[in-house]
């Protein structure tokens, strides 16, 4: 699977904590790429595997979706709560 990140600081950055090895990863991040057909936000995708302090904060509630500091849902996408939250940027 393709982990390509957008380094953009905006305020639109979403961040997904996830691994390699993640089917619930995946699905998130699939999930969030269908959401951009509707919102304007950037998708970055880190892999907390590759970062100590990452992989300790998040071990295995991964895939972990965030905006900044704010953890928005953890293992599978929230439709209604990240939609109604992403709307407040419209």
């Amino acid at each position: 699977m393709s982990r390509s990140a957008s380094r953009r600081t905006d305020a639109r950055t979403l961040t997904v904590y996830s691994r390699g090895y993640c089917h619930l990863c995946e699905e998130m991040i699939a999930a969030l790429r269908a959401l951009r057909g509707h919102f304007d936000f950037q998708l970055e995708i880190v892999d907390v595997d590759e970062k100590p302090g990452l992989e300790q904060r998040y071990g295995q509630r991964v895939p972990v979706l965030a905006h900044g500091d704010r953890e928005l849902c953890h293992y599978v996408l929230d439709g209604p709560a990240v939609t109604a939250y992403l709307s407040k940027f419209r």
